[in-house]
C-alpha cells in the first residue's frame, strides 16, 4: 500500500493562511516567477553561473564559454538584462557583462549546492 501524500481531512490554520495571504499581496510574485522562468533555460543557467565564476565576462568569453555564436550569447545576455540579472558595461568596442548584484550571486550559488547536494543523495 502507497502513502498518501495529501490530507486525509480537510482542515486549515485560519490565522496561518491569512498571515500568508497578506505577505503574498506584498510580493512580486510574477516577477519572482519571471526571473526562475530566465533561469530554468540551461543555456542561460550556463550563463550566469560563468558569471558567478568570474566577475565580469566580455560577450566574446560568454560565447566561447557556452560554445555558442555571438549573436547567440548576446540574445541571451540581453534577455538576462531585461529583467536585472546581469548588467553591463561598454569598453571601446566590447561589451562586459556581470551579474547585476550579491542576491542574484546567492541565488545562483544556493541552486548549484542544491544541485550537488541532491546529485550526491542520488535524487
Amino acid at each position: 500500500m502507497t502513502e498518501k501524500d495529501t490530507c486525509e481531512l480537510y482542515c486549515f490554520d485560519e490565522e496561518k493562511v491569512q498571515r500568508v495571504q497578506n505577505s503574498l499581496k506584498q510580493q512580486d510574485i510574477s516577477g519572482m516567477a519571471n526571473m526562475f522562468k530566465m533561469l530554468a533555460d540551461e543555456t542561460r543557467m550556463k550563463v550566469a553561473f560563468s558569471l558567478c565564476q568570474e566577475d565580469e565576462m566580455c560577450v566574446c568569453d560568454v560565447a566561447n564559454v557556452i560554445g555558442s555564436s555571438l549573436a547567440t550569447a548576446s540574445h541571451h545576455l540581453r534577455t538576462l538584462k531585461k529583467l536585472n540579472l546581469v548588467k553591463y558595461r561598454k569598453e571601446g568596442k566590447l561589451a562586459f557583462y556581470s551579474l547585476e548584484d550579491e542576491h542574484v550571486r546567492q541565488l545562483i550559488k544556493l541552486a548549484s549546492t542544491h544541485s550537488q547536494e541532491m546529485m550526491t543523495v542520488g535524487k
